[in-house]
C-alpha cells in the first residue's frame, strides 16, 4: 500500500518511517501507528506518522500486520 495516502493509514498499523534525522541517508524506523499528523488526503513525501514510540516521521512503507 501506499504510504503517501492518508486513507491507507490507520493507528495501530505496522508501518516503516523515516524520521526527519535519517532523509538522507533514507534509513527506515519500524514500528506502530499511535496518531497520524497529516491532515490532507496525500502527501508527495509521505503520511507524517507519531509513533507509539513517540517518533515522528513519513511513511515510507506500509507492512504487513504481525500476528
Amino acid at each position: 500500500m501506499d504510504g503517501r495516502k492518508r486513507a491507507n493509514i490507520k493507528p495501530g498499523m505496522h508501518v516503516a518511517i523515516v524520521l526527519k534525522e535519517d532523509q538522507r541517508t533514507g534509513y527506515l524506523t519500524k514500528g506502530y501507528v499511535q496518531d497520524i499528523l497529516t491532515n490532507s488526503p496525500t502527501h508527495p513525501h509521505g503520511i507524517k506518522v507519531r509513533l507509539e514510540t513517540g517518533e515522528v516521521g513519513r511513511v515510507k512503507e506500509i507492512l504487513e500486520l504481525e500476528s
